[in-house]
């Protein structure tokens, strides 16, 4: 795996064609003076010591030299070694619930928002754990295969919305179903699964899968997101225009919380209810506190070798050679054509 340590020195290499410009103007205003005192042929054979080539040379030596220099300060870098670091942590699969219900504003600023807020802080709260994120509606998707990765996480988190499942519904049983199959092989991990929905519409037998997902000792944990009384949804993200149903009144939606309770009964998880304070947050982080930590392995690159040393001596012998070529012929070595 290549890298460079200080990637920002490469915008160095934007003056190089800056000093181009510039030696090129120079040498035009050379030839410029040169032909006020008559025909440039001419004059240069006034001055049999001068030597433009060698001028060129020293020029485009320096240039290559400079350029070699911004590498070498740039700082290239190998991998040389890809180590398996033991971690001790749990494996969470978050399911995240994004029907059209999630929209609803009676906890700010909606339902759906407020999940993502309370995820992100979450995750800040991660250290050596893995998480993956699904996301359901009448239908369930892997968002996020399980990772380390938590800047990749919060990155997902930030682009979720109901648009991304077409089909509407609450398929529950599906998401946790998928959950299942989305930890890693290693049946020694600590595992849970993180359902947080409104339990409105419900498809499948959430319960079912709940009890499934309990007897391969994986906790279902879910997090009721929403308020008994229910609020209407938000059309288009409009303040005025909310979903009606087909006799044209108004759509009210109401948390399931019986629903969510018996999905977390039967997954031998808890349940909370997701409010507008951060209540139901500290309670499923001292909840994941609880798990029994197991190994989990992650493999990174955790030795890079400098490769600047080639490059340093490569600078220093064009420089040495920038320096030994004089801009004018040597008299004792007039009769050699080397740049003829």
């Amino acid at each position: 795996m290549f890298r460079f340590a200080n990637p920002d020195f490469l915008y160095l290499l934007l003056a190089l064609p800056v000093l181009i410009a510039f030696f090129v103007y120079t040498t035009v205003v050379r030839k410029k003076a040169i032909r006020k005192y008559g025909s440039l042929e001419l004059v240069l054979q006034l001055m049999p010591e001068a030597s433009p080539k060698r001028q060129r040379l020293k020029f485009w030596l320096l240039l290559t030299a400079i350029t070699v220099v911004v590498f070498v300060i740039a700082g290239p870098q190998f991998g040389s070694k890809l180590e398996t670091v033991k971690r001790q942590g749990v494996e969470i699969m978050v399911c995240l619930d994004v029907s059209n219900s999630m929209m609803a504003e009676d906890i700010k600023p909606n339902r759906l928002e407020k999940a993502k807020q309370m995820l992100a802080r979450m995750t800040d709260n991660f250290s050596n754990d893995k998480v993956g994120l699904i996301i359901f509606a009448g239908d369930a998707f892997t968002q996020l295969p399980i990772t380390a990765d938590y800047i990749s996480a919060k990155m997902f988190l930030t682009s979720i919305n109901p648009s991304m499942v077409s089909s509407q519904g609450t398929a529950i049983g599906a998401a946790i179903n998928l959950a299942m199959r989305s930890f890693t092989p290693n049946e020694s991990s600590a595992k849970t699964i993180l359902l947080i929905t409104d339990g409105e519409n419900h498809e499948g037998d959430a319960v079912k899968a709940a009890i499934s997902a309990a007897e391969k000792n994986v906790k279902v944990n879910v997090v009721g997101i929403g308020l008994p009384q229910g609020a209407p949804i938000p059309v288009d993200g409009s303040a005025s225009n909310f979903l009606k149903d087909n006799t044209g009144n108004v759509v009210i939606t109401q948390l399931n919380e019986t629903m969510c309770q018996e999905i977390a009964a039967a997954g031998k998880g808890i349940y909370v209810r997701a409010d507008n304070t951060n209540s139901a947050l500290r309670t499923l982080q001292s909840e994941i506190n609880k798990m029994d930590k197991t190994e989990l392995d992650s493999k990174v690159y955790s030795e890079y070798d400098e490769q600047f040393q080639l490059l340093a001596w490569i600078a220093l012998i064009l420089l040495t050679l920038e320096f030994l070529v004089l801009e004018r012929k040597n008299r004792l070595f007039r009769k050699v054509k080397l740049f003829s």
